[in-house]
């Protein structure tokens, strides 16, 4: 259980492309009430061919995490979301 507004961390992983992290941040970001505290890390696969990306946000709901994680998951791109 969660008290928000809490610090989360979302992984997205997927191809990586050059634009893999900007479009993710674009599915996330309209469901961002403050984009302030936002953290992002990146790191390639061993060969290269993915990518995993962390984005720490200030999380307000449970339903603001539910549309972050389908926005996420519906994207072609994405091979997993943590």
């Amino acid at each position: 259980m969660f008290n928000f507004p809490t610090p989360f961390s979302i992984k997205v992983m997927g191809r990586n492309t050059a634009d893999f992290e900007a479009l993710m941040l674009a599915l996330i970001l309209p469901h961002l009430v403050d984009q302030s505290g936002m953290e992002t890390r990146s790191r390639p696969s061993r060969d290269g061919n993915y990518l995993s990306l962390t984005v720490t946000i200030q999380a307000q709901s449970r339903e603001q995490l539910d549309a972050i994680y389908r926005a996420l998951s519906a994207h072609e791109l994405v091979l997993m979301v943590l």
